[in-house]
């Protein structure tokens, strides 16, 4: 898909330079930024969907409790 955007000359030089620095295109590092967006927001919904699963998990401690000396004993 292609997108259009509307930026200020100077601003679109100084990221060009910037991607440039990186190594890689303007047009890259948009979609690389897009991208990253995007799985952040899929990322927030997998995490709310694990937490709802935990809370309405059947699953119990039964009293249980960490104690860190166990858990790092070898």
């Amino acid at each position: 898909m292609n997108i259009t955007l509307s930026v200020d000359e100077q601003v679109a030089q100084r990221a060009r330079q910037a991607a440039q620095r990186m190594g890689k295109s303007l047009n890259q590092l948009v979609r690389d930024y897009l991208e990253q967006l995007a799985g952040e927001s899929r990322r927030g919904q997998q995490w709310s969907q694990f937490e709802e699963a935990c809370l309405n998990s059947k699953a119990r401690l039964d009293g249980w409790q960490f104690n860190r000396d166990e858990a790092n004993e070898r």
